[in-house]
């Protein structure tokens, strides 16, 4: 199935009028060659600016409110301060060596008399493109000359008895031997439908692609249904496959539906159990029966949603269902869940919850029903210990952002209930907005350049890793964008740095074999990212079912400190391109970081482990999984002296792990006489806890012999009735 000092008051610092002529000189430049009214000499890129957004560090900082990255945010109302000492130094690193050809400064009124500006390819070695005794602070255009990826500002002498203080510090040059710079934002692509409530017939354009993608469970089409803030009025949006619908407003309270989202299962016979590959997000409903139907299974989140009214998550006839995901969501009413096997729901709010299967799971959940398991099977934790919110398109006015909430601790309830949420809002034009067509040397050049990205819907064929080297940078992914890598490379990995954002798109491996599909952080990754961890959410992972796929090892996290939040990597089990062989994949998720957090863990269908856990003190709120269902007979799953291999498997070395709300299924179709000797296997030590977890045989397909190890009743007949065990050990 299917988380200081500060200096005496001065008089406020005035903003002097900014230098612009060297801004003038490369947009009439930039423009001239574009128009080809230039001269015929060969044609060489404009310098740019090569400096906004890239990763920054610096001696020191005043306080909190004066870090580094400030002098590189293109806002000239925030500054970097340094400690009251000389000397002091602030680095840009351009992410790729570049040819620099100028420097501007902004200088507070604390500003430097004496200071050099230093280059270095490597970061080790510098050589000093400018100096001066008698700097005049203000405005200052340094025109400078060399190659360089790091640029440094090195004061020596300071004007005033304060620290050094930038408003900006801006680097200009050439990129990529001189070819132009990449531009960011821009359209959002055919695929990108944008809505406001004085669009003619929005219920029959919406119906339209609904027809398209009903069905379409392993189809091309790729749909982002985006709503600017207002109300609209006798809407039901039935969402299909590779489908995102959401609200353009900074709250979903900004736009409201008086009216549905809708998914229920008539394409396949009322069963909701291949109901994968959608989203809801940033919306308010007012249901018109007064609950919303959302009948999905796996990879189909339920995120920052107001319901005002109840929300029923079994199909029409409450058919089989096996979801499924909500977060950082209001329901006013009374949720439904009815047949749905298991749900693990975060950070929300909901005005009761009536039933329960096998595995309802609650973190953060004000309403949540109490811990009963496994009777009714609620697994409920009062808060979350770290989350933070997937980030997202939205409207300021007229322009388009990205905004990156805030990470919280503990956290219960919605982020956005008490009015504005924490965090930060990024410009489109700081992103390079994706395409179909792109390539992965353009994408990585982008990245190079120090943009974000932004996945449009579609799909995206890659014959190279992309590469995220640069602290919080954010892939975005709209409708459920597709990157498929062709020659058997990794399609993306992200360096061992601080809060970088994945999240809403889907990685589909190739037919040749990949040895990794998504790398979080290089084997050997060290770093403490604890203030400023990596995000991984609604980022799914497939092998097979669209056609060929093979990967030897699906997700490896090698980064301390990564938050996976709601993830979906799954093995196809049906649809084309699948079998024991045909679609190959031993491994689903590989845990080496320490202090690694996974809330909404869902891993399926792997010919040996599921999940694979070495990192220390590694924790898991809610766990889903079925074993593979293809295995031809015993020997093909035999581990040794062991039936089978654990569907979360925790290493020996481990010395702490915990985990909540955790399930492992069996259906082994093809030979049901093969026996799994446990779901879940661990170390056998004081800080290796587990709590509520179970092990079930859909019909009698295979059995299991324990639970965790060989702790926990076997399964028999054909009952389907789970065998749970509610501590470990």
């Amino acid at each position: 199935m299917p988380a200081a000092l500060t200096r005496p008051p001065r008089p406020p610092a005035t903003r002097p009028a900014r230098w612009r002529t060297l801004g003038a000189l490369i947009v009439t430049a930039l423009v001239a060659a574009l128009l080809g009214v230039l001269p015929a000499a060969p044609a060489t890129a404009a310098p740019a600016l090569l400096s906004q957004g890239k990763a920054v560090t610096a001696s020191s900082q005043e306080n909190g409110g004066t870090a580094a990255a400030n002098a590189v945010d293109g806002n000239p109302g925030t500054r970097w301060s340094s400690a009251f000492a000389d000397p002091q130094w602030i680095r840009i690193d351009l992410g790729a060596t570049a040819s620099v050809t100028a420097v501007e400064l902004a200088w507070e009124a604390a500003y430097a008399t004496a200071y050099r500006i230093e280059l270095s390819t490597d970061g080790n070695d510098w050589t000093t493109a400018y100096s001066t005794t008698t700097g005049p602070g203000g405005d200052e255009t340094l025109n400078v000359s060399g190659d360089a990826r790091y640029v440094r500002l090195t004061g020596t002498a300071r004007s005033t008895g304060y620290g050094y203080s930038l408003w900006e510090f801006k680097v200009y040059g050439t990129t990529n031997g001189g070819v132009p710079e990449i531009p960011g934002g821009g359209d959002l692509g055919p695929n990108v439908h944008v809505f406001d409530p004085a669009t003619p017939d929005i219920q029959g354009k919406v119906d339209a692609i609904f027809e398209q993608q009903e069905s379409a469970q392993f189809g091309p089409g790729r749909h982002a249904l985006l709503f600017k803030p207002g109300t609209y009025d006798d809407i039901n949006a039935q969402i299909g496959f590779y489908t995102s619908i959401a609200g353009l407003g900074l709250n979903p309270d900004d736009t409201t539906f008086n009216g549905d989202v809708t998914v229920d299962a008539g394409w396949f016979n009322g069963n909701a159990t291949q109901n994968f590959w959608r989203s809801a997000e940033n919306l308010a409903l007012n249901p018109v029966s007064g609950t919303n139907r959302w009948a999905v299974s796996q990879a189909a989140p339920f995120r920052r949603m107001h319901v005002k009214g109840g929300l029923n998550l079994a199909p029409d006839g409450y058919g089989w269902a096996s979801g499924g995901y909500i977060a950082d969501s209001r329901i006013d009413g009374t949720v439904g869940p009815y047949s749905q096997q298991q749900w693990y729901t975060r950070d929300s709010s909901v005005g009761g919850w009536t039933n329960a299967v096998w595995n309802m799971t609650f973190s953060g959940v004000q309403g949540a029903p109490a811990t009963s398991y496994p009777n009714p099977p609620y697994t409920t934790l009062d808060t979350t210990p770290i989350s933070r919110e997937k980030p997202f398109l939205y409207l300021d006015g007229d322009d388009y952002k990205v905004f990156a909430p805030a990470k919280r601790v503990d956290a219960r309830g919605t982020s956005w209930g008490n009015g504005t949420p924490q965090g930060t809002s990024i410009p489109l034009d700081r992103f390079y907005v994706v395409k179909q067509g792109a390539t992965a040397a353009t994408i990585n050049a982008a990245l190079d350049q120090g943009l974000h990205l932004l996945f449009t819907p579609g799909v995206y064929h890659i014959d190279r890793t992309i590469e995220i080297d640069r602290p919080d940078t954010i892939v975005l992914g709209l409708g459920l964008a597709t990157i498929i890598p062709d020659n058997g490379v990794t399609a993306m990995k992200v360096a061992d740095v601080d809060g970088v954002r994945l999240a809403g798109f889907l990685i589909d491996a190739g037919p040749v074999n990949s040895p990794t599909l998504l790398e979080i952080g290089p084997q050997g990754s060290s770093a403490d990212h604890a203030a400023n961890p990596t995000t991984v959410q609604d980022v799914f992972i497939r092998i097979g079912g669209a056609g060929p796929g093979k990967a030897t090892t699906s997700m490896v996290v090698n980064s301390d400190d990564t938050i996976i939040d709601h993830t979906w990597v799954w093995r196809a089990d049906h649809g084309e391109g699948w079998g024991w062989e045909t679609n190959r994949a031993d491994y689903g998720v590989r845990v080496n970081g320490d202090d690694v957090l996974a809330t909404g863990l869902f891993v399926e269908h792997f010919n040996k482990y599921d999940v694979e856990w070495y990192g220390e003190r590694g924790r898991t709120i809610f766990f889903q999984n079925e074993k593979a269902y293809d295995a031809p007979n015993q020997a093909a799953i035999q581990n040794g002296s062991v039936k089978g291999y654990a569907a979360y498997r925790v290493d020996d070395s481990v010395e702490q792990h915990e985990g909540w709300g955790m399930g492992s299924y069996c259906y082994y179709n093809v030979d049901p006489t093969i026996r799994q000797d446990h779901g879940f296997r661990a170390p056998v030590k004081p800080g290796v806890k587990f709590h509520n977890l179970l092990v079930v045989s859909l019909g009698g397909n295979g059995q299991f012999e324990h639970v965790i190890n060989s702790t926990g009743s076997p399964t028999s007949g054909t009952s389907t009735v789970p065998s749970t065990v509610v501590s470990f050990p």
